[in-house]
């Protein structure tokens, strides 16, 4: 469907989404608790400074200034169409639809990926909050993290305002908590009491990490601590004034978990010595939080990653969910993916499949060694998986805006030039890190996403109106003055 305007059976009913059930401010909250930056801290921290020690801090900051310029992408695309597949539009018509496509199926497959890691810190959270004794127990961790999982995907079937109050519950206090101790911290380290390194300001410089490929293994951990941002632009058809909102939302959302991601590394490191770090490697963050507050601290801190880890499964399951939509309804995947439920205007089929698929993965990962060490592996390839389709949005909106670049100052720096910067680093990062990540890894990032040639194949012919679409995005008519705003996304299936 290239235009959204096909002829409809009377038999069916429009597929569309719920308009107007995300706020402006909504979107931001969806961004922040899109990069859970509770559980990327308690998760992540150890790896990433076993990759690059007191330039941890370096990383996240020379990762997050192309991500950020990869936020301006989205955003301004965003104002060019609305439409719930993002980038997997936007790449289609900007670069190639071939191309689009695979932006779509890179995210479908790191956030399926993820949803299955993502439910066992759940259960271990939840379990070690109220039974710490049992953290251990596998069965029980499974169990309770399966059940948060269904919880979310429930949250996530019924209607977009019932996944958004979830999440303004969830991400404030998870937030709220996060402050709180980012304030203690920075007091607490000025006033000497700390067991770990001194801190410099040489730990944002590149003076700490080991040459080119101790760099480029530090900004690939440093991409999984940002990824998920963009969840609020693929609900940019759900929420008001979506156009602008949504891209908005995720550039604020990338400059909030910036400054606590920086904030909690440079306390890890103050306070804690590096060995405590790498023992606890699972959970740092309340060991971070036992040595803020003796006896509460580490509890209190244990439920900001435990909502983080939930809210971060919802949004995981709304980004691959709309994607699923937006590519069902255009025919490039099976039909019945691009249906919504008629009361909840959700895209219920699509949610109902990945949540079977990632329950059962999930249970496998944790009971066979062998499957666990796979999906293990698989966490590390989703990386190349991210770096992919960020930098092909990056290329795309400088293709998309190529005549009104250098029409101004403003135009240059945050549609031109910074994406464009983005867009090169991740382009960078994903060729680079393929000869250092190892086989299995590569064989599943890499591999995971040539699996989309079976779909485009067979899928060739129905999608046609999408492969065959060589209509540029319509820019803004603000910035150019005479261009109309492209029409929103499809929201209709053509009758075969």
């Amino acid at each position: 469907m290239a235009s959204g305007l096909d002829t409809q059976s009377p038999h069916e009913h429009h597929h569309e989404l719920q308009a107007d059930g995300v706020s402006a401010a909504g979107s931001i909250v969806m961004a922040v608790a899109g990069s859970a930056p509770a559980y990327s801290i308690a998760a992540t921290t150890a790896v990433l400074v076993a990759a690059a020690g007191l330039a941890s801090p370096a990383a996240l900051l020379w990762a997050g200034l192309p991500m950020l310029g990869i936020a301006w992408a989205f955003a301004y695309l965003g104002r060019a169409e609305v439409n719930a597949g993002a980038a997997y539009s936007w790449v289609g018509r900007a670069l190639h639809p071939i191309l689009g496509f695979f932006s779509g199926w890179a995210l479908v497959v790191s956030a399926t990926i993820f949803m299955v890691a993502g439910a066992l810190p759940a259960g271990i959270m939840t379990v070690s909050l109220f039974a710490p004794d049992l953290a251990d127990n596998v069965l029980l961790v499974t169990v309770v993290g399966a059940i948060w999982f269904l919880v979310m995907a429930a949250c996530v079937l019924f209607g977009v305002r019932v996944t958004a109050r979830a999440q303004w519950i969830m991400s404030s206090i998870e937030v709220a908590i996060l402050v709180l101790f980012a304030v203690a911290a920075i007091v607490q380290s000025m006033l000497g009491t700390h067991a770990g390194a001194a801190f410099s300001w040489d730990w944002f410089g590149f003076s700490h990490f080991t040459g080119v490929g101790g760099f480029v293994a530090a900004a690939l951990i440093a991409a999984f601590y940002y990824w998920g941002w963009d969840v609020s632009s693929n609900l940019n058809e759900e929420t008001r004034n979506g156009h602008k909102s949504a891209g908005t939302g995720g550039i604020i959302g990338v400059v909030i978990v910036f400054l606590l991601f920086e904030i909690f590394t440079v306390a890890i490191q103050v306070m804690l010595p590096d060995s405590v770090i790498q023992s606890n490697s699972g959970n740092v963050l309340s060991v971070l939080g036992e040595v803020i507050w003796p006896g509460l601290g580490g509890k209190i801190l244990i439920i900001a990653v435990m909502l983080s880890t939930i809210a971060t499964l919802e949004t995981t399951l709304i980004q691959v969910t709309r994607s699923l939509f937006a590519m069902g309804r255009d025919h490039t995947i099976p039909q019945a993916f691009g249906h919504s439920h008629p009361r909840w205007k959700t895209p219920a089929f699509a949610t109902i499949v990945v949540t079977c698929v990632s329950v059962v993965l999930f249970i496998g990962a944790n009971f066979l060694g062998s499957v666990g060490q796979i999906l293990s592996d698989a966490i590390s390839s989703i990386g190349l998986q991210i770096a992919f389709y960020y930098g092909l949005a990056g290329i795309a909106v400088v293709v998309a805006y190529r005549k009104i670049i250098f029409t101004s100052v403003k135009n240059f720096i945050f549609i031109g030039l910074w994406p464009a910067v983005g867009a090169i680093f991740m382009v960078w990062i994903f060729i680079v890190s393929i000869p250092t990540l190892g086989l299995v890894v590569d064989l599943i990032g890499l591999g995971a996403l040539a699996l989309g040639i079976i779909p485009l194949i067979l899928f060739w012919k129905k999608g046609n109106a999408y492969f065959q679409d060589r209509r540029p995005l319509a820019l803004p008519d603000e910035l150019t003055g005479a261009i109309t705003i492209a029409p929103p996304a499809k929201t209709t299936l053509p009758h075969n």
